[in-house]
């Protein structure tokens, strides 16, 4: 009995160790699942956006270069370009289809506390006419990730996030079709 002596309390604390890495393993792999549906929400939150603003342009189709500032290309981190072609109707409608895209972007569709918290972080919005005898376009939506990845190639919102492994990107390419002819 004397030789036993405190046996038991050594094995209680071998088996509280090896429940306490169990335990450890298990809250690390739940932050990862966590970051992971965070990156999840975020890829479907920008898909949406930009599926909005292709739908936005294919809705005005007659002033689309208003959505891309012809050549020089819309970033919504920026002051947005006022479009000055068409008609009253349509620049208005171009003029608010990008303030309302830009405040989506921020975050302006879910609040707490006053404050929009909605949609990416840092989210930026991007449309590029890509070749203007075709009217191709490209709709791009980026923000910062969680986790550091490969750097995406596209040029919207470069050098915008800290690290450029960081940075996400989501990106539709769009033609509008001559419908006159």
């Amino acid at each position: 009995m004397k030789r036993q002596r405190g046996l038991l309390l050594l094995e209680v604390l071998v088996s509280m160790l090896i429940a306490a890495i169990a335990l450890l393993g298990t809250a690390t792999m739940m932050v990862k699942s966590s970051r992971g549906e965070m990156e999840s929400y975020q890829r479907v939150q920008a898909l949406t956006l930009v599926q909005d603003m292709v739908s936005r342009i294919n809705a005005n189709r007659q002033v689309a270069s208003c959505y891309s500032s012809g050549a020089t290309g819309v970033d919504t981190s920026k002051t947005l370009p006022t479009c000055a072609t068409g008609t009253a109707v349509q620049i208005a409608t171009a003029n608010q289809d990008l303030t309302a895209w830009k405040s989506a972007l921020l975050g302006s569709g879910e609040t707490a506390g006053g404050a929009s918290v909605g949609a990416m972080i840092n989210a930026i919005g991007c449309v590029e006419q890509i070749d203007a005898v075709d009217q191709i376009y490209r709709v791009t939506v980026v923000w910062q990730g969680l986790m550091p990845t490969v750097a995406p190639s596209l040029g919207c919102g470069k050098d915008k996030y800290g690290t450029e492994n960081l940075r996400r990107a989501v990106s539709v390419a769009i033609r509008i079709g001559n419908l006159s002819t």
